[in-house]
């Protein structure tokens, strides 16, 4: 067994749920996710490969993963502030039907629409009104995580195929390309990159990945 601490690579194994209802919402199991009824054909489940303290995943488990061990068990409590957030009544609304009449769209509870880039659920309708709630679905919700940490990661391309999905990937999971050669990474880019961005990620992958010695971003030229 290894004693882990902020900043180490580790291959996580987890299942979360909502406290309450006993609830399973998340996991990395595809075995569990399809006996609770959440598989997602989309996703690519197994193990995943995080940096501790980086807030790969949710605050509150990440906080947890400082100090446990490899190999064991652990099931730990996770309340609002570390999760979801707590509700916020600002993000309550209450509009007309008539609006999502001319959308030719019919609410219920459990609806969740898109409005102007933001998710919201349908909470209830009457008398002409309509209660949506912007919050996220779990604010407000006390959660249980049950996890392992099956290994420490000390290898270099995994370190860094870590690195690029949970912070390159949110432009898009086809716009890079990467070449590790011994200790050096070099990175062509479909899209254009601020000089400050290209800046930050590869000053975030000598960080997190010190046996890097050079990290170089090249963008893709046109054919």
């Amino acid at each position: 067994m290894v004693k882990i601490k902020k900043g180490d690579f580790v291959e996580l194994d987890y299942t979360g749920k909502v406290k309450l209802m006993d609830k399973v919402f998340d996991t990395s199991n595809e075995e569990v996710a399809k006996s609770n009824n959440i598989y997602n054909e989309k996703m690519k489940y197994g193990p995943i490969t995080i940096c501790v303290g980086e807030k790969n995943v949710l605050q509150g488990l990440d906080d947890e993963l400082d100090g446990k061990e490899t190999g064991k068990d652990y099931e730990i409590d996770i309340a609002p502030e570390k999760a979801f957030g707590k509700k916020d009544p600002k993000k309550m609304k209450i509009v007309s039907m008539s609006l999502f009449r001319k959308q030719k769209m019919n609410p219920y509870p459990g609806l969740q629409i898109n409005a102007d880039g933001m998710i919201g659920t349908v909470r209830s309708v009457s008398g002409g009104r309509v209660n949506l709630d912007f919050n996220h679905p779990l604010a407000g919700r006390d959660l249980v995580y049950t996890f392992k940490i099956l290994k420490k990661v000390e290898d270099l391309k995994e370190k860094v195929d870590s690195v690029m999905k949970f912070g390159l990937e949110m432009f898009g999971p086809d716009m890079f390309k990467k070449e590790l050669t011994e200790n050096n990474l070099k990175i062509t880019s479909k899209i254009k990159m601020p000089e400050q961005i290209v800046k930050t990620f590869s000053d975030k992958f000598k960080k997190l990945v010190p046996g890097l010695e050079k990290v170089e971003f090249i963008e893709e030229k046109p054919k």
